[in-house]
């Protein structure tokens, strides 16, 4: 790789570092996890970086940390299965801490000042197809655009997504309260 391509690379992709992780951590649920799963999605832009084409490297990278996520996924299955004969996952475990670039939307205010909390245990407990949407929209701010795009689904199906995300965040929040 020259120099040239290096330098676009880190002016393009690095600063989107903190965002990689953040939505890594959302997904696995996991600081080593998503250190490992980070740490290979940087691995995997750094060598398809010169096909790229755009300006916009952020929601190129996070496309690339999704899939990298379920390939880990799906490796940490068929070891888990090896090992045990069973299908299920344990689950696991860390501290929810959070880095987040200044937002203003509501929703990821909360989600920010909350943390460690009922809202964040609520959000870990949504499905995760409904958690990585809200994740997206709400705390990396990624245009519904740039979401179907990491995603690979029609913007509409983000809408509808996002849209049931809510629902059922409010309702887990619902039940948390309930419980208290």
């Amino acid at each position: 790789m020259n120099s040239s391509v290096q330098a676009r690379f880190k002016q393009t992709i690095l600063p989107h570092l903190d965002a990689a992780y953040n939505l890594a951590r959302w997904l696995t649920r996991d600081d080593s996890a998503a250190e490992d799963v980070t740490h290979d999605a940087m691995l995997r832009a750094l060598t398809f970086f010169e096909s790229f084409r755009g300006d916009e490297g952020r929601p190129w990278l996070l496309a690339i940390v999704r899939n990298t996520y379920f390939d880990w996924r799906r490796k940490a299955q068929r070891s888990y299965a090896d090992e045990c004969f069973d299908e299920e996952l344990p689950e696991h475990s860390g501290s929810h801490a959070m880095h987040h670039p200044p937002v203003a939307d509501p929703l990821a205010l909360l989600l920010r000042k909350c943390e460690g909390d009922a809202v964040t245990q609520a959000l870990h407990r949504i499905e995760e197809p409904y958690r990585e949407v809200l994740v997206l929209r709400e705390l990396e701010e990624l245009s519904y655009k740039e979401i179907a795009t990491v995603v690979g689904a029609p913007m509409g199906t983000i809408m509808s997504r996002l849209a049931r995300a809510r629902k059922r965040l409010r309702e887990e929040l619902g039940n948390t309260v309930a419980a208290a």
